[in-house]
């Protein structure tokens, strides 16, 4: 949940549910979730994954599940920029004018 945290700070638009942050529109909904990394490899600190869901709104109301990716960057600040750009490409509209 702490880079969630930071993330949050990064996209003011989101809702903080406490376990994902959302965005959503009137056609979208975005979730983002954190999972730590299951390779066994690493010794010490691993960097946890961060899960980008995308959801488009079907013909009866309800959100139906499309596609995901997984991101795990070093900075944050490049992990935000290529998260706002997968949404951006993914849903055609801008994070910062409410999906």
């Amino acid at each position: 949940m702490e880079v969630l945290k930071l993330l949050y700070d990064y996209f003011p638009m989101a809702v903080n549910t406490g376990k994902c942050l959302v965005f959503i529109s009137e056609d979208w909904r975005v979730e983002l979730t954190e999972h730590k990394s299951d390779n066994f490899c690493r010794i010490g600190k691993t960097l946890p994954i961060i899960r980008v869901r995308i959801f488009k709104k079907a013909l009866n109301g309800e959100f139906v599940p499309g596609h995901y990716e997984d991101f795990q960057l070093n900075s944050l600040g490049e992990l935000a920029q290529q998260i706002e750009r997968y949404i951006q490409f993914a849903v055609g509209g801008n994070l910062r004018e409410g999906v």
